[in-house]
């Protein structure tokens, strides 16, 4: 019977949630493949630079509203100042990942099945929205909001990752 409880609670154990990452603590190294089946190591591939990390889904409408203003904070600041790296996660068939990606069309770095990431970080819902600073560490990651998808979240998101970015720069 000892034994038997013994292996219950390791099972639930290994089924509890993953904690997230917190601001401040180093986030967790992780390798991903691109959309082009190359491996994506991190945090190698930060560079040195803070880097915005999106973690998206085709089905997601905040995802949507939000990437013209990535793509902005990308031009704004340049690729030599920053990274964009975009996480396809929670992906429930619904849409092409990789032709969404295409059609992006800014300087970005995409992983493809990203769910791993996602849970490693603590991610629960789509999008998530996280600054990584140029030495790894988390900077800044977005508070949950009860705004609905689209121009005024986008908008609010958009100043909130600027703020953080001015900060690190």
């Amino acid at each position: 019977m000892f034994i038997r409880a013994a292996l219950m609670m390791a099972l639930v154990g290994l089924a509890a949630p993953t904690i997230a990452v917190e601001t401040g603590e180093v986030a967790p190294p992780w390798i991903g493949m691109d959309y082009a089946g190359d491996a994506v190591e991190f945090p190698a591939v930060i560079d040195g630079k803070p880097t915005v990390v999106v973690f998206w889904a085709t089905w997601c409408s905040y995802c949507k509203a939000f990437m013209p203003y990535l793509e902005g904070i990308q031009r704004d600041y340049g690729e030599q100042k920053i990274n964009v790296l975009v996480i396809n996660a929670m992906e429930r068939g619904a849409g092409d990942p990789a032709a969404y990606v295409e059609k992006l069309d800014f300087p970005l770095i995409a992983v493809a099945d990203g769910d791993s990431i996602a849970d490693a970080y603590g991610i629960r819902f789509i999008p998530g929205l996280l600054i990584v600073d140029g030495q790894g560490d988390l900077a800044w990651q977005r508070a949950s909001t009860e705004l609905p998808a689209g121009k005024t979240v986008a908008e609010l998101w958009d100043q909130q990752v600027r703020e953080q970015l001015d900060k690190l720069l």
